[in-house]
């Protein structure tokens, strides 16, 4: 696997690049703000880029805009953002750029060398990583978080094809359902795991997170 690195504290940034490296991961940058990222692999795509989250280049720039702009401009490239803290409005704003291919993780877990890894190669892999304590903090208090045993086997494919970021029309076509069966699926989903007081992408994301935890 190939791996971009973009942290502004540059001794943070090389303990990283060490470890990736004793792990058997090629680290192809290390850069110290979004446009040195930018520029680096804007010819040679990495498979992953890793984000610290506080990432600053220059006023208004974070590591969130880091990650809007290499998914706009390398789709392909899977996006991990590192956190000191565990900030679950990021984690939402990350997924709102989008659901695939995009992880967010507390630094102190890439201390665990199995995390690190698991969270790299599902990114990779198009899918999402989450932080287990930033999901809790997002699902609620405990008695708000329902089962995902409540959801019908159809409404648990609809949500699965929805966590690997599936459209309402992607879903239609992957289960041979009209795209307004996958809206009412969808509803039901939301209301079973009550998350119909949210808007309606947040509701979204909830589901999807609620079904990551699961």
């Amino acid at each position: 696997m190939r791996v971009a690195l973009a942290d502004d504290a540059p001794l943070f940034r090389a303990a990283l690049a060490a470890l990736l490296r004793e792990i058997g991961i090629e680290v192809t940058l290390e850069a110290a703000d979004e446009s040195e990222l930018l520029a680096g692999i804007a010819t040679d795509p990495p498979d992953v880029v890793i984000l610290d989250i506080r990432l600053r280049s220059e006023p208004g720039t974070e590591g969130l805009h880091a990650a809007a702009n290499v998914r706009d401009r390398h789709p392909g490239v899977g996006i991990l953002l590192l956190s000191a803290y565990s900030a679950a409005e990021y984690a939402l704003r990350l997924l709102e750029i989008d659901q695939t291919g995009v992880g967010y993780l507390v630094k102190d877990r890439v201390r665990d060398v199995d995390v690190l890894l698991d969270a790299l190669a599902r990114v990779a892999g198009g899918q999402t990583a989450i932080d287990p304590e930033i999901v809790r903090g997002l699902m609620g208090r405990p008695s708000r978080q329902l089962s995902l045993d409540s959801l019908s086997s159809q409404e648990r494919n609809v949500l699965r094809l929805m966590a690997e970021g599936c459209s309402n029309n992607g879903v239609a076509e992957a289960l041979f359902l009209s795209p307004r069966t996958v809206e009412k699926h969808i509803l039901s989903i939301f209301k079973k795991l009550s998350l119909e007081q949210q808007e309606q992408n947040n509701r979204r994301v909830l589901a999807v997170l609620r079904w990551l935890q699961g």
